[in-house]
């Protein structure tokens, strides 16, 4: 036997082998011990090798789903090695082969998958500075290719993807940050060969070459998809037909969000790695598992394509106002997952409750497709074409299972009575082999008029005909003695061993016909296959469509206007998530940026909502690029290709980067990648460092977006001295968020309004966030003096330059009031006065 399972671990040296023994997997050696460690069993040993006692350790066959579960969402591969040969006639060990190997990127079973996230598969190459990615959905059959130039590019669109698994060509070069991946698995050079790529390729696709594909030139994505495939294969060792197509992706069609900016938007995931508050948590109100994650995909990927975006505002607008979105949201909550589920007939592993959670959607479908046709709008139409009956996979899945099945086909129980007249006649047998014998035993009193006779059945001797010692002589000559016991004969007749023959093998006739019309039932599915997956493709749209409907009718979302101008018009903008969580009222605000206007200069105290506003700027911009209403009171937006964020601050101690280094790579990543279309939110750049290396980095930085790449640019400071831009550069405005003390506390007003804030309250948010009083009170005493030391200067001192940041906000009057001497206020008219209030501003500073 461990020669057995020697052979069978050679081929599978990074694989868990789980070693298939009576009704128990078994696992050995170093398998066994890491096995004992991660699932928390016994570790036992069996037998010797060298001497040595060989670790084992083991678990249930029938609970195996959960303890696969926690090893693959740990990131662990297993290889599932059944018995496959007969132990009645087997010579030695029974016969194993390793039926399925299981991998995080490659699972397809219900319980080992999140349901409302894509479980995907990755493969990566790259050539000459190209990186080639390939990404499959095996639950699903989503299949994409596409070429990569950059490498911060590249980890965006990984931090886009999430793989649970990455295919890595161990005969190239990648960085750290991509070698230390989750799920990472290193594949040899030859897997990424392009001739056998695009062989294996059309193989599967069943076509002469890629071009339909429309990625025939994508050379090194394709050899990327080659390996991914064969090892899909390898591990599955079935046929995939539900991967039918190829889809070459390009960043250029969608608005791109760099890794970071993605972490600072909390599109799915927040700041902490959980779910909780974030954009997505918020806007999925979705019915189907499958339809959560189509959502999901639109939310990391807004498209820019104004044409598909109002064909989406479109259906939502269709369905909102005709008050349907209750009754589509009612039937697709009883579908399912049916995306899924198809892929496992495909796979040839679903389950019976996948076949009825299946049989109940195509239920649905005559009334649900009806609903859709009450609604009159065009743009609906290709959702109509797809959601409509089956009436034949509906009517087989009717009469072919029953309606509440067991989990597993293994002990039958699957197939309804009336589908198939053998498996009745053969459960007949079994079910009422009790009413026959009864009726036997009738007959043959009848028959000999012996009252003691009587028919039973034991397990050795089978059934049996018994009459009393007494009586014994009298038995008709048919019978045939069978056993003699102290005061009873035993018989048995040609009619009654003719019945026990067909009884006893009646139950696994019937099961081995059960599981024979189980794998047709699922081969008739296949045959239809490509049609139905286009329904679950369908189905998960128009579920998150009619969520957007649903969201924008309760959260009171407005549609906006998609525009070719430039410029980002929002009134009374709202931030999604922010506004759900709060308990007080959101406070809405506005921003107008055009072609005059493109940078706001963004002051104001701590606490005071300035990252609010920034992020429900660009989460409106986001949402408006999914198809979705966006939380305000309306909306105009021009052609927008990027979003990036800087904000907050945090050590990459893995790669050695300190927080200032981590802000200034993010920063160089904007300037250097920004353009005019982009939106950009900046928050404090510069606080890393000193004084006046900060302020110089943040002047600098703002002018270059001002000037050089004119992106719409949201700028957070509390570098004072930046509010002067607006007078030295075109395009730049001041914009503050306000607050107001009472009884020496402050209270935030979370207004956006126009200027320069008048005063940062830093002592006072300090307070707030429960500095001891003491400390308050002695950087207040600080503060006073601070103020007289830079308004009255040491004359006997030599000259230096004071620090620009002791006190922004701090006034040096005389200049001041030279000014205002000279000026009538009566005189001045509105924007004389505006301009007095700058200048005033600008003397202030000496």
């Amino acid at each position: 036997m461990m020669q057995q399972y020697f052979s069978i671990k050679k081929d599978h040296p990074n694989e868990l082998v789980f070693y298939r023994m009576g009704d128990f997997y078994e696992l050995f050696f170093d398998d066994a011990k890491k096995a004992a460690q991660l699932l928390d069993i016994t570790l036992t040993t069996r037998g010797k090798t060298g001497g040595n006692p060989i670790p084992m350790a083991g678990i249930p066959f029938h609970s195996a789903e959960n303890y696969l579960a926690r090893l693959v969402r740990g990131g662990h591969s297993v290889a599932i090695c059944e018995q496959v040969g007969d132990p009645a006639t087997s010579k030695g060990p029974v016969e194993r082969k390793v039926m399925r190997v299981l991998t995080p990127g490659t699972v397809s079973d219900e319980a080992l998958l999140d349901e409302r996230r894509d479980n995907l598969l990755a493969a990566l190459t790259v050539k000459d500075g190209v990186f080639g990615l390939a990404v499959l959905d095996v639950t699903s059959g989503r299949f994409t290719v596409q070429e990569i130039n950059e490498p911060s590019a590249l980890q965006a669109e990984l931090q886009r993807l999430d793989p649970a698994e990455l295919l890595l060509d161990e005969g190239e070069e990648f960085e750290p940050a991509i070698r230390q991946r989750k799920g990472v698995r290193l594949q040899p050079p030859w897997q990424y060969d392009l001739d056998s790529a695009t062989t294996q390729l059309c193989r599967q696709f069943e076509t002469r070459d890629l071009a339909g594909f429309g990625c025939q030139h994508l050379e090194i994505a394709i050899s990327a998809a080659g390996c991914l495939l064969e090892y899909v294969r390898d591990t599955q060792r079935t046929g995939l037909p539900h991967v039918r197509s190829l889809q070459a992706e390009s960043r250029e069609e969608c608005i791109q969000i760099d890794a970071a900016s993605r972490r600072n938007l909390e599109i799915d995931i927040n700041l902490s790695g959980g779910t909780e508050n974030t954009l997505a948590e918020v806007m999925d109100n979705t019915a189907t598992a499958m339809g959560s994650r189509q959502l999901r995909r639109w939310l990391n990927r807004p498209i820019r394509c104004h044409d598909q975006l109002h064909l989406r505002q479109s259906c939502v607008q269709a369905i909102q106002e005709s008050f349907q979105w209750q009754f589509i949201y009612d039937h697709l909550k009883a579908i399912g997952d049916i995306e899924r589920i198809l892929a496992r007939v495909a796979l040839r592993s679903a389950r019976p409750r996948d076949l009825a959670r299946l049989r109940d959607a195509l239920h649905e479908m005559p009334a649900l497709s009806d609903l859709l046709h009450s609604i009159d709008e065009p743009a609906l139409d290709h959702l109509r074409s797809a959601i409509v009956p089956f009436p034949h996979e509906s009517d087989l899945l009717q009469r072919a299972v029953i309606e509440n099945p067991p989990v597993v086909i293994r002990d039958g129980g699957v197939i309804a009575d009336g589908y198939d007249a053998e498996l009745d006649e053969l459960r007949q047998l079994s079910e009422h082999a009790g009413d026959y014998l009864i009726r036997l035993e009738e007959q043959e009193k009848a028959r000999t008029g012996l009252s003691t006779l009587k028919v039973g059945y034991n397990r050795v001797h089978g059934y049996y005909i018994e009459i009393s010692r007494a009586q014994s002589d009298q038995a008709p000559a048919d019978y045939i003695r069978r056993q003699t016991l102290k005061n009873a004969e035993r018989f048995i007749t040609p009619e009654l061993k003719e019945f026990e023959d067909k009884v006893l093998s009646s139950r696994s006739r019937a099961l081995a016909r059960e599981k024979a019309l189980y794998e047709a039932l699922i081969e008739q599915l296949n045959e239809n296959l490509s049609a139905l997956q286009n329904l679950a493709i369908c189905l998960s749209e128009l579920d998150v469509l009619n969520n957007f409907a649903e969201r924008a009718e309760s959260l009171n979302f407005c549609r906006p206007t998609l525009s070719r101008e430039n410029g980002v018009h929002i009134n009374s903008g709202r931030h999604p998530v922010v506004e759900q969580v709060s308990d007080q009222p959101f406070v809405p605000n506005d921003l107008d940026f055009d072609n005059d206007s493109r940078m706001a200069i963004i002051t104001g105290p701590n606490m005071g909502g300035k990252s609010t506003y920034m992020r429900q700027i660009a989460l409106i911009v986001l949402l408006a690029h999914t198809g979705s209403y966006v939380p305000a009171a309306a909306a105009t937006l021009g052609p927008i290709d990027r979003i990036f964020t800087r904000i907050g601050s945090s050590d990459d101690l893995a790669s050695g980067r300190s927080t200032f280094m981590v802000e200034m790579t993010e920063t160089a990543n904007i300037l250097h990648n920004a353009t005019p279309c982009s939106l950009v939110l900046m928050d404090e750049i510069g606080r890393g460092t000193s004084t006046f290396d900060g302020l110089s980095l943040a002047w600098a930085c703002a002018a270059h977006l001002a000037q050089q790449l004119k992106a719409y640019t949201l700028f957070a400071t509390h570098y004072f001295e930046l509010t002067s831009l607006p007078e030295q550069m075109d395009g730049v405005i001041n914009l503050h968020l306000n607050a107001t003390e009472h009884n020496d506390n402050i209270i935030f007003m979370h207004k956006v309004q126009e200027g320069p804030a008048s005063q940062s309250y830093g002592l006072q948010v300090a307070k707030l966030a429960g500095i001891p009083l003491n400390v308050v009170n002695n950087a207040k005493e600080k503060l006073v003096l601070l103020e007289q030391q830079e308004s009255q200067p040491n004359l006997n001192a030599a000259p230096v330059v004071a620090p620009l940041q002791n006190d922004l906000f701090a006034a040096k009057p005389d200049p001041a009031i030279e000014k205002l001497a000279s000026i009538n206020p009566d005189d001045l008219t509105p924007r004389q006065a505006l301009d007095l209030i700058y200048q005033l501003k600008q003397l202030s500073k000496g």
